[in-house]
């Protein structure tokens, strides 16, 4: 339908309203020019209802009111037309029809109503009365259309006089009267607030710390809050711009010393931001240059005009955007790197979509400089971060530390965004990288990292990750640590046989190579009993090279034989050679990052106690060999008189059961050291080295292995007590073989005095050896009775020091030493020799 139809169905609908109007008897001689005028002003004006178009509520309230006016057959027929009106018209909505036929009937019922008073002259609104001879609007009366009832409520809308118009022409005079400074000057001075210049009229305000007008200017009071209102603009934007000058107005290499690249890519974000912040001002500049309308004077004024309501609307969300900064301006202060990315993402957890794009936005180039160091530091293990921004710090320290020590998190530079588990994964990925770079001389890594790029779907190339893929850098993490991890084990174990070096010290270190450590104590064991300042190392080292090629050892590795080495440890005064002797093994890079210097002190700690245990059953296979049956039943004293046979078979027999009570515990507790503690932690550690997937993994089950061993063999700190009680069985045991020792040797010198073969040729008078048989007799009772003493001492001391050692070992907390005590008294005679004391 064009434009020509419709002005003549409004005029035929003109003429028709009039002709019914005057045949009703109303008011004729209408004039049908202004009534067309009056239509064609209606049609075309932008008024629109102050209602939200809700088709079914209107149609709901309709229903009801005629319902409540006693019609509800009406009722019923307005709910049937409406519902087949609606199916036919779908998808078009039937609310402006609907809303048009109740206006026209509200305004019928109150036509109705104002004729019912006709002489209440409160009935006409305040406004017509007093706008009947309104000076200042050309003198015209405010008259009332002919015929319209004088309730005067019919009157404002189909008053052709345009009496609202009037009115705001008033009100409009009133408030320039008030008023000292034009709109339009507020206007350019509020623009000017908004860039932080002073205008003419709004000066920024020290004191008050904001933009106002001075007191002494005459401006309403709602004008002086709005004006106030849009200054607010112009703070925020002080604020973000000191923030970015104090970053980037002094020289560049200052700048960055400050606050690094993170916060200088903050800036330059908020730059960006403020650029189109200027656009923005500058086409407000240009409106602002078209004349303000009047009322009555819209004509030949241009719709682009700028008033202060309407640049409230024009800043609402440039406000929101600057508040927004200033606020993460007034956050971000003093931090830098991870921390400042940190907090700026604290912000972007909103609820207003505006809100959560222009920080994603933001956060996308705050955060380019940070996960261009993760993406460098996983694929290429380069830390580049001069300026302390990264949450991964190096230090410099040696080969043997670079894994332990060389690289931390610091937990305060860390960002939300990156969970610490992550993290975790981000440094050990880098780490592997530089340990196979440094400490292994490896390259292989470079392959690995870019196998793992391309199967995440990325690129080795910087840019390649941003904020918000923080799943695509997970994956790209999970993924570069799986491959390079694998390939550092592989390095691991095959090229440098981390799992070899590992059993050649629990062979060598941990006296699990059986011959070789019985042949080292037998060629060892002369030189050893030596005072400690007159024992040679080098001479040492040519025997344990000596035990090495006569035992099964000498068909190993010679790289592995070659670390094998002798060490004397720092020695006193009385210490003998076995006090100071102890065996070491050299690892070399990058093993000693396994086998750091704490501990290899360890396994020395353990080689120390298991040689004291060797040791000591050496000592008593020493006294084995001299009472074997064969040299007693041999010697002349079994076959003398009764007394002397007796005296000398009683104290063989208390040597004897002495002797089995002290071999029974060392056997058991050597089988229970050398089996239940050794050789179940390797099983163990065996089992975790296989399955690690990375090296801290390998280190756990390293550590993990060495604890297992301490706690189980006395050497944990919670078994120093025990420990202290083993020794002083040891020390027992050890006096008991020098005590044989000596005993036997005085009886094997009285035997070849017997025999007419004395061992020393000394001929001095009074020497015991220079007497006859009876002397001889004499001479060996007292050696036997000595014996005996001496036996029911050692005996004793050895008695009470082994009930100490059985009764504290049930309230041990590891389990297995337990068992240790079942293997010690399983028939249980120590525990009933304790009760009945």
């Amino acid at each position: 339908m064009d434009d020509h139809q419709t002005q003549d169905l409004v005029k035929e609908l003109v003429h028709r309203l009039l002709s019914a109007a005057e045949s009703s008897g109303g008011g004729g001689g209408r004039d049908a020019g202004g009534a067309l005028r009056f239509a064609h002003r209606l049609l075309s004006s932008r008024l629109a209802p102050a209602v939200l178009p809700d088709e079914h509520a209107l149609a709901e309230s309709i229903k009801r009111r005629l319902a409540a006016s006693g019609r509800p057959d009406d009722a019923l027929a307005f709910a049937d037309l409406h519902s087949k009106l609606s199916a036919r018209a779908r998808p078009a909505s039937l609310w402006p029809l609907l809303y048009l036929l109740d206006s026209l009937s509200s305004q019928r019922r109150a036509a109705a109503a104002a004729s019912c008073l006709p002489h209440l002259p409160s009935a006409a609104p305040p406004r017509n009365a007093a706008a009947g001879t309104a000076p200042g609007a050309g003198g015209r009366p405010a008259s009332r259309a002919h015929g319209a009832p004088p309730g005067g409520v019919v009157l404002v809308s189909k008053d052709p006089d345009n009496i609202r118009e009037i009115a705001l022409r008033e009100y409009t005079e009133l408030v320039l009267d008030e008023t000292e400074v034009s709109e339009a000057a507020l206007v350019r001075d509020v623009l000017y607030a908004c860039q932080g210049i002073d205008g003419r009229y709004v000066r920024y305000d020290k004191a008050g710390d904001a933009y106002d007008l001075p007191d002494g200017i005459r401006v309403p009071r709602s004008t002086r809050t709005l004006v106030r209102k849009l200054c607010e603009l112009g703070w925020l934007f002080r604020k973000v711009r000191g923030f970015i000058s104090d970053n980037i107005s002094r020289s560049p290499s200052d700048a960055a010393a400050e606050v690094g690249t993170v916060a200088q890519a903050f800036c330059s974000a908020l730059q960006e931001e403020l650029s189109d912040y200027y656009k923005l001002l500058a086409v407000l500049e240009s409106h602002s240059l078209n004349p303000l309308p009047t009322p009555g004077s819209d004509s030949g004024v241009s719709g682009n005009y700028l008033s202060l309501r309407r640049l409230v609307v024009w800043l609402a969300e440039p406000s929101v955007r600057m508040r927004l900064m200033a606020v993460l301006v007034d956050g971000c202060r003093g931090l830098r790197g991870g921390a400042m990315a940190g907090a700026i993402h604290g912000h972007a957890q909103h609820g207003d979509p505006m809100v959560q794009e222009f920080m994603a936005r933001l956060l996308r180039r705050v955060c380019s400089p940070l996960f261009e160091m993760v993406r460098s530091w996983v694929l290429e293990g380069e830390l580049e971060d001069v300026f302390a921004e990264f949450f991964i710090v190096g230090q410099p320290v040696k080969a043997e530390s670079l894994w332990r020590e060389g690289y931390l998190i610091q937990s305060d530079m860390l960002p939300a965004f990156i969970s610490p588990v992550l993290a975790q994964r981000i440094l050990r990925t880098g780490k592997s990288i530089n340990f196979l770079r440094v400490c292994c001389d490896d390259s292989g890594w470079a392959a690995a990292a870019a196998e793992a790029a391309a199967y995440v779907g990325t690129t080795t190339s910087r840019g390649s990750l941003g904020y918000g893929e923080t799943d695509a850098l997970e994956a790209l993490v999970v993924e570069a640590a799986k491959r390079i991890d694998q390939h550092l084990m592989d390095v691991i174990h095959k090229r440098y046989r981390f799992k070899d070096h590992c059993l050649a010290i629990k062979r060598y270190l941990l006296l699990g190579q059986g011959d070789f450590v019985q042949y080292l104590m037998d060629v060892v064991g002369p030189e050893l009993s030596e005072p400690a300042n007159r024992i040679s190392s080098f001479q040492l080292a040519g025997l344990l090279e000596t035990a090495i090629r006569a035992s099964n050892a000498q068909y190993d590795d010679r790289d592995i034989l070659d670390r094998i080495k002798v060490k004397m440890m720092d020695h006193g005064d009385g210490d003998r050679g076995w006090d100071v002797f102890s065996l070491e093994y050299d690892a070399r890079v990058p093993l000693d990052t396994v086998f750091t210097a704490s501990v290899m002190k360890i396994y020395l700690k353990v080689f120390n106690f298991l040689w004291k245990l060797k040791r000591v059953d050496h000592s008593l296979t020493g006294v084995w060999k001299t009472m074997k049956p064969n040299c007693i039943v041999s010697s002349p004293f079994y076959k003398e008189g009764t007394s002397i046979r007796a005296q000398f078979v009683s104290v063989l027999r208390k040597c004897q059961v002495l002797f089995n009570e002290m071999n029974h515990f060392v056997t058991n507790f050597q089988y229970y050291i050398m089996f239940e503690v050794l050789e179940v932690s390797w099983a163990r550690f065996s089992d975790e080295m296989d399955a690690a997937k990375d090296l801290d993994d390998l280190l756990l089950a390293h550590d993990k292995y060495l604890n297992s061993i301490l706690e189980k063999a006395l050497l944990g700190e919670r078994s120093q007590g025990l420990l202290r009680n083993l020794f002083e069985l040891f020390d027992i045991i050890l006096q008991f073989r020098s005590h044989a020792d000596r005993w036997f040797e005085r009886i094997y010198e009285l035997q070849l005095r017997g025999k007419g073969k004395p061992k020393s040729k000394s001929k001095e008078a009074g020497s015991w050896l220079d007497g006859g048989r009876k002397a001889m007799i004499q001479l060996a009772g007292e050696l036997f009775r000595k014996m005996g003493e001496d036996l029911n001492s050692i005996a004793k001391d050895y008695t009470v020091s082994l009930d100490a050692f059985i009764t504290q070992l049930p309230m041990q907390q590891h389990i297995d030493l337990k068992f240790l005590l079942f293997r010690l008294d399983f028939t249980e005679y120590y525990s009933r020799l304790s009760s009945n004391k």
